[in-house]
């Protein structure tokens, strides 16, 4: 019998399972994060782009996910009134209980924030979202579907107002996917060089242009 080699995975399979590994490593500072009371949730401070999201039992129309406005203040007709961007949450929690106890003398209400991130560069899915706190940088990638067949994991930018860090989410220690982002990171993913799509193909297409010109050029000049 022939013996059969076996294939060794593609590099676009190989980043998304460490991608997928990463999350599931990551399980553990998401849970503790949105866990009541602690965590990485109770040291947030909401900036204008985040949302906050409040359940209020009972209460639907004082319920939903809210954006944090441009001056501060909560985007809703009610809760207009309350500024919350650039306190802790304890404090906010505070302010809506204080608000919702004009209609109930003992209200019962959840919040979480949920903070804004961009995901660039070369992602499956780039856009905007909104994440929990203690969502890692990994997290945030897989949430845009991953790195595209071009994105480099060992090349991240992370995108701050201190700075700019580049992260490798390749490592094998796994230290760079469990940095957690912050409101308003930009996670730019570097793309993998290609030699044909960006050397060759582009000059292929200005000799092309060329040659073209110079046809005219001939024709008119006969």
């Amino acid at each position: 019998m022939v013996s059969r080699e076996r294939r060794r995975p593609s590099r676009p399979r190989l980043t998304r399972a460490i991608v997928y590994l990463a999350i599931l490593l990551a399980i553990p500072w998401l849970a503790k994060a949105q866990a009541p009371g602690g965590g990485a949730a109770s040291q947030v401070v909401l900036a204008p782009g985040d949302v906050i999201r409040i359940e209020v039992w009972r209460n639907k129309e004082l319920s939903g996910d809210f954006p944090i406005a441009s001056d501060g203040t909560i985007t809703h007709p009610l809760y207009r009134e309350l500024k919350v961007a650039g306190l802790p949450l304890p404090m906010v929690e505070d302010r809506i209980r204080t608000f919702l106890s004009r209609f109930d003398a003992t209200p019962s209400f959840v919040l979480a924030p949920l903070m804004r991130v961009i995901v660039a560069g070369e992602a499956r899915q780039p856009n905007i979202y909104n994440v929990p706190p203690g969502t890692t940088v990994a997290q945030a990638i897989a949430m845009a579907g991953g790195p595209s067949d071009r994105g480099r994991l060992d090349k991240v930018e992370l995108r701050r107002v201190s700075g700019v860090t580049e992260l490798d989410i390749t490592k094998p220690d796994g230290s760079a996917s469990r940095v957690e982002v912050h409101s308003g990171d930009e996670i730019i993913i570097a793309r993998r060089r290609s030699v044909m799509q960006d050397v060759i193909a582009p000059s292929s297409s200005i000799l092309a242009a060329a040659a073209a010109i110079a046809s005219v050029i001939i024709q008119l000049s006969k």
